[in-house]
């Protein structure tokens, strides 16, 4: 009876770490430009198995998100695909001054599902044979902001306006060229970094402003443990391995 006691006394410690560590285990409300959908999702899957917190992501554009934040939307942390409203959040007193930091740089792509439609300079988009052309509404998402900026710097914005098909985020925009709703379109390279068909032009960086997307921790997470710590677990080597993996530049 003796020689079970340790082990039995051992137990219950272990019993009651685990108890411990579920007790403290938090939760935290992120919003995240749509174009992170997939590298945050893992992200939090990563983030739960290395600290016990759990993320609840939801996907929007960054405009969107902006305006839902700043009428009292209850997130904690906002990832954007922009510095514009990070920035923006800091200044009006809705984000911890000092948390804003660079996640992330995005690159566009035009993407077709058809093989061959894109060539891989993009001379497809003076040379035609298409109807549609799908772009984010450049307002409210800093992808579509950045295809503007393209086809400005093309100098066939004019010549294309006709064709535009405007999505309210960059995930409607990849739908309508998945759909076949728009032949080709501007979407993130994250969101086609897996696909194996279709043609694609990773559009030069000289063509557009830089897509550098920001994080910051919100005045609602302040006194959140486990915001504060998703907001770290973004920082860490981890976190950029599976961010790099989806295409983006880290820093």
């Amino acid at each position: 009876m003796s020689a079970r006691r340790p082990m039995l006394i051992a137990a219950m410690a272990g019993v009651s770490l685990m108890l411990g560590g579920a007790a403290l285990a938090g939760e935290t409300k992120v919003a995240v430009a749509a174009n992170f959908t997939e590298a945050a999702r893992e992200i939090a899957t990563r983030f739960k198995v290395r600290t016990g917190h759990d993320a609840t992501l939801s996907f929007g554009s960054s405009g969107q998100f902006y305006a839902q934040i700043a009428n009292g939307a209850p997130y904690e942390v906002f990832l954007s695909a922009d510095v514009e409203r990070p920035r923006k959040a800091e200044a009006e007193g809705l984000a911890v001054p000092g948390s804003r930091f660079t996640y992330a740089t995005g690159r566009l792509v035009l993407f077709s599902r058809t093989p061959g439609l894109v060539d891989p300079k993009g001379a497809v988009l003076a040379k035609g044979g298409f109807d549609k052309l799908a772009i984010a509404d450049p307002k409210a998402a800093p992808y579509g902001q950045a295809a503007v900026e393209t086809l400005t710097t093309l100098k066939l914005h004019d010549a294309l306006k006709s064709k535009i098909v405007t999505g309210a985020s960059i995930t409607q925009t990849f739908q309508y060229v998945q759909t076949g709703a728009a032949e080709l379109g501007f979407v993130a390279l994250s969101q086609v970094i897996d696909e194996k068909g279709g043609s694609r032009w990773i559009v030069p960086t000289a063509d557009h402003t830089p897509i550098d997307q920001q994080a910051v921790l919100l005045k609602t997470g302040q006194n959140s443990v486990a915001a504060k710590a998703f907001v770290a677990f973004l920082k860490s080597g981890e976190a950029k391995a599976i961010i790099r993996r989806y295409g983006y530049e880290v820093r």
